[in-house]
């Protein structure tokens, strides 16, 4: 039976609408329910959060136009998201992805390198996740936990450390001559803003998972950290591929500034696309549909 022009726009609008709460169920992770709700927040703050959804919306919609170019002409990028633990570099990473096809626009967060990995030349393990001719990889922190986490944890050798900062111009030049182009982002936060967020992840059941002792640990060497990461940025800012800080203390602001900057990074143009009509069911006369046995339906709970 075919609905009504009616029934089928108010249909549309509902998926259109159920679409967008999917961005309103992550914001639960920054903001507490009374918030989200409008409870005692002030004019201006409402309406900078309508802003702040409207310039998102608008930004992933560019980002689709990006997607078909990548796809159409083959580009290859990479977009690597670095900073402190807490930093919110998943937060962005959700964005860009949350409208996207993942075939052509993939995620690459890798866990610690296995013994194997360890025997393996630096650079092996993060290769079979590079893009082919029409994806995008974002990595969730990369090749420079050499220059992070390694450093400051003891993890490495001064002679891997040393090896690392010799290697990763050329690497990253190799990767840029294959076609690939590479973008290097660095999240920044102050120190009272991430011992903010820690405390929130501490005390909130479902923020716990996020938090490791290795992430704690981070935390007692703050300072540790910071020298670690001016001299990495230091060594590794070349031309080919610099670095870009993201001033990410506020985390609506720095999402949209870090997708609003990469996509002039691109030269993508919008891709025409034919008219897609949605073609008539075939329906035949001997055709009886056969009723779910109950047992298998799962219960509506809700």
């Amino acid at each position: 039976m075919t609905l009504p022009d009616e029934e089928l726009i108010k249909r549309i609008q509902r998926d259109l609408i159920d679409s967008y709460d999917e961005e309103l169920e992550m914001e639960i992770e920054d903001r507490t329910l009374d918030e989200l709700a409008g409870k005692d927040a002030s004019d201006e703050e409402k309406r900078a959060r309508r802003q702040y959804f409207q310039e998102l919306f608008r930004l992933q919609g560019e980002l689709v136009k990006l997607q078909d170019w990548v796809v159409r002409t083959k580009h290859k990028v990479v977009i690597v998201f670095e900073g402190r633990d807490s930093a919110g570099k998943g937060g962005v990473i959700k964005r860009i992805t949350q409208r996207l096809n993942p075939r052509v626009v993939r995620v690459a967060a890798l866990p610690a390198p296995s013994d194997r990995e360890k025997t393996q030349w630096y650079f092996q393990r993060y290769i079979s996740h590079l893009p082919a001719g029409g994806e995008i990889v974002l990595f969730d922190r990369s090749w420079y936990n050499r220059a992070g986490v390694e450093r400051v944890m003891g993890f490495c050798s001064d002679t891997e450390y040393e090896e690392f900062f010799r290697s990763v111009p050329e690497f990253e030049k190799m990767l840029v001559r294959s076609g690939i182009q590479l973008m290097k982002y660095w999240f920044s936060i102050s120190d009272d803003e991430q011992e903010s967020r820690f405390l929130s992840r501490i005390h909130d059941p479902l923020k716990q998972w996020k938090l490791s002792p290795m992430d704690l640990e981070s935390r007692r060497r703050w300072e540790d950290y910071t020298r670690a990461k001016e001299v990495m940025i230091e060594r590794t800012h070349i031309a080919e591929a610099p670095w870009w800080v993201v001033q990410a203390v506020d985390k609506k602001k720095a999402r949209l500034n870090c997708i609003h900057h990469l996509l002039l990074q691109i030269p993508y143009e919008e891709v025409a696309h034919d008219t897609v009509q949605l073609p008539e069911r075939v329906r035949h006369e001997d055709y009886l549909r056969r009723p779910v046995p109950t047992e298998m339906v799962v219960p509506e709970v809700y």
